[in-house]
């Protein structure tokens, strides 16, 4: 008979208890909590056009040093994530994620809200890959960037 004083061992997080952790660093814009929930070799992709941003960040570190940069050049404080849906896979290490971002602008106070969508695969505990569609117009529109990402596009530079 086992002890009862004697602790069980930690369970592994499954894919809702990660999306709950994501959650809370992107709300605290906490660029060490996000990059933790990661694997060592873990990426994340931005498939849709998001100026100022890669198509992805390759590994733990480059995820934290992506966010961290991202978010210290950003007035944009997040305040709430709606959850529009979840959509649990087939594959039990996918989950698919429907979400508004609803925040202010820091520099002005204006209100924003992004809808996103994000398909996240964890394995062992860990995110080893996050898709993240989202609405990167609607952003650049929300910080009052429209204006020079659309002039950027239309001179040829659709690059990211």
């Amino acid at each position: 008979m086992p002890d009862s004083a004697t602790p069980s061992p930690p369970s592994t997080p499954s894919p809702l208890d990660l999306l709950v952790r994501y959650r809370r660093a992107m709300l605290d814009l906490d660029a060490d909590a996000l990059a933790e929930l990661y694997a060592v070799d873990g990426v994340h992709e931005f498939p849709f056009l998001f100026p100022g941003m890669p198509e992805r960040y390759r590994g733990r570190e480059e995820i934290r040093a992506g966010y961290r940069a991202a978010w210290g050049a950003s007035a944009a404080r997040p305040r709430e994530i709606r959850e529009v849906a979840v959509h649990p896979g087939a594959d039990p290490e996918v989950l698919t994620v429907e979400q508004q971002v609803v925040g202010t602008l820091a520099t002005t106070g204006e209100p924003f809200t992004v809808p996103g969508l994000l398909v996240m695969r964890a394995r062992d505990g860990l995110l080893v890959h996050v898709r993240d569609y989202m609405d990167g117009l609607g952003v650049a529109h929300a910080m009052g960037r429209l204006g020079a990402v659309a002039a950027r596009l239309g001179a040829g530079a659709a690059g990211r």
